[in-house]
């Protein structure tokens, strides 16, 4: 566990950082928010990014429903088997309408990843990097060496900067977005 840890916050991060930096350096800043709309070549390595980008999305939505999922499912009292008629038409319904309804606001917002973008800055990342260090530090606190706190209270002040940066950034392009809004546009 402590080795993938340290890969994670050390090397683990570094193809994130490349490839920003380097997309960054490739397309400039006018690159669509949405990059494949960016990209020259042939239409069908186009179509597989596009693919992938929308498996990838699904599958996303999936864990990140799930707490959801299990909320209604525990609210409504769905146990046992998963594949009992009852069961099963419950979460077809229920979660097929939440898929639904979420699909509908998210076209219905065109600058929706202007949203999730801030989502990320309050939520995941805190979670994800500010949150973990935390949490070792308080767990190991009289077994770590002063560069080991060092490190990680570094990682926790770098992270939560970074963290209060993106959302900075993401409420900007809320405001810039919300200029030009109208309802279903296809940006």
């Amino acid at each position: 566990m402590m080795k993938a840890l340290y890969f994670q916050f050390t090397l683990g991060v570094l193809p994130m950082y490349a490839v920003t930096f380097m997309g960054y350096w490739a397309y400039g800043v006018n690159t669509s928010s949405y990059l494949l709309n960016s990209v020259n070549g042939p239409v069908w390595v186009k179509a597989l990014a596009n693919i992938s980008a929308f498996l990838q999305t699904i599958i996303a939505l999936h864990i990140f429903a799930s707490p959801m999922y299990e909320y209604l499912d525990t609210k409504y009292g769905i146990k046992g088997n998963a594949l009992a008629l009852r069961n099963l038409s419950f979460r077809v319904v229920v979660r097929g309408g939440y898929l639904a309804i979420t699909t509908f606001v998210s076209a219905l917002l065109p600058f929706l990843g202007d949203f999730m973008s801030l989502t990320g800055a309050i939520s995941t990342f805190p979670l994800t990097f500010i949150l973990a260090n935390h949490m070792y530090i308080v767990a190991k606190r009289n077994k770590l060496t002063s560069i080991q706190k060092s490190w990680h209270w570094l990682n926790v002040w770098f992270f939560g900067c970074m963290s209060v940066a993106a959302a900075i950034a993401a409420l900007r392009l809320i405001a810039v977005d919300s200029k030009t809004y109208h309802v279903f546009a296809d940006l």
